[in-house]
C-alpha cells in the first residue's frame, strides 16, 4: 500500500520470537544467553523444518541453535539461551545424536558434553533416513502379520475379500519401501 513502511527492522522481526535479544551490535553472535536475528532467523527455519517433517519444534531449535553457533555448546546453555525444559533439551539431544546431526565434544577441564551441528547434508539426510523411515519399515513387518491374524474375525465373504485386497496392497506397499528406502540412501550420500 502506498506510504506504507517496508523498511526491515531487526527490532520489529525480533519480537516474533520468544528469545533474548542482543544487545551488541548486529555482527555479533549475542553475548551470555543473547542471540542475534542470524540466530533467531536460523533457529526458526529449523524450527518450520522440523515441523514440517513431524518432529518436536524444539529438536529443529535445538539443531538450528547449534548450526548457528560457532562454538560448542552445552545442554545447560542450549536449555538457557531456548528457554526450553531440561527434559525437551534432553531428548532433542539425544534424538539429534541418534541420526548424527550433531556431535559431542570434549572440553578439557569440564565434564559436561558439549555439542556441534552436522553440517554435511548427506549426512543429515542420511542418518533421519536410518533413524526414522527404516525403523518404521521394520515395524511395518510387524504390523502387517497382526492384521493378517485379525483376518479370521472379519465376517461375510465381500468384507473378507476387502480385507485380503487391503493386506495385499500393504504388502505391496511394505515392499516398495523397502526397496526404495536404500535408493535414497544411495541419493543422500552423493548429496
Amino acid at each position: 500500500m502506498p506510504g506504507e513502511n517496508l523498511a526491515f527492522s531487526p527490532r520489529a522481526a525480533a519480537s516474533h520470537f520468544r528469545f533474548p535479544v542482543a544487545a551488541s551490535s548486529e555482527n555479533s553472535l549475542g553475548g551470555e544467553g543473547e542471540m542475534t536475528l542470524f540466530q533467531r532467523q536460523t533457529i526458526d527455519l529449523f524450527a518450520h523444518a522440523a515441523q514440517a517433517l513431524s518432529v518436536p519444534r524444539s529438536i529443529g531449535e535445538i539443531y538450528g541453535l547449534l548450526f548457528s553457533t560457532e562454538e560448542a555448546l552445552p545442554m545447560d546453555e542450549i536449555i538457557r539461551k531456548l528457554r526450553i525444559s531440561k527434559g525437551s533439551a534432553s531428548q532433542g539431544l539425544r534424538w539429534l545424536r541418534a541420526i548424527g546431526a550433531i556431535r559431542t565434544i570434549y572440553m578439557p577441564g569440564d565434564r559436561r558434553d558439549f555439542y556441534l551441528a552436522e553440517t554435511e547434508l548427506r549426512k543429515l539426510v542420511a542418518g533421519f533416513l536410518k533413524e526414522s523411515v527404516q525403523t518404521h519399515l521394520q515395524n511395518g513387518t510387524v504390523h502387517i502379520d497382526r492384521i493378517i491374524r485379525a483376518l479370521p474375525e472379519v465376517e461375510g465373504t465381500h468384507a473378507r475379500k476387502f480385507a485380503n485386497d487391503r493386506i495385499s496392497k500393504l504388502k505391496r506397499w511394505h515392499r516398495f519401501s523397502n526397496q526404495l528406502l536404500p535408493l535414497l540412501m544411495r541419493v543422500a550420500n552423493r548429496v
